[in-house]
């Protein structure tokens, strides 16, 4: 399977390299593009929960880097949600 990685910045100006063991989170991101916290925080859960279930057909366990990648993300977004309308933005995808 293709991987990627894409590269995002927090409200706070702070970022990150994420991991995903499917292309499929180019279909829920765009590069340079601008997202609610709320919204990104969603996308990411559909986009790699696809991409874990993705790795679970083809090799019969779901991808514990995928999942951990959400949970990583889900706890990062979370010291954020007390913000007036907090956005992250991807920077870009690293192929």
């Amino acid at each position: 399977m293709p991987e990627i990685r894409f590269q995002i910045q927090w409200p706070d100006g702070s970022q990150d390299t994420c991991y995903s063991p499917s292309l499929v989170v180019k279909d829920y991101f765009a590069p340079a593009t601008t997202y609610a916290l709320s919204d990104f925080v969603t996308r990411s859960r559909t986009a790699l929960t696809i991409a874990s279930d993705r790795v679970q057909a083809k090799y019969g366990m779901p991808c514990g880097l995928a999942l951990g990648q959400l949970r990583q993300i889900e706890a990062t977004a979370s010291r954020y949600e007390h913000l007036p309308s907090p956005t992250v933005t991807v920077l870009q995808f690293v192929e």
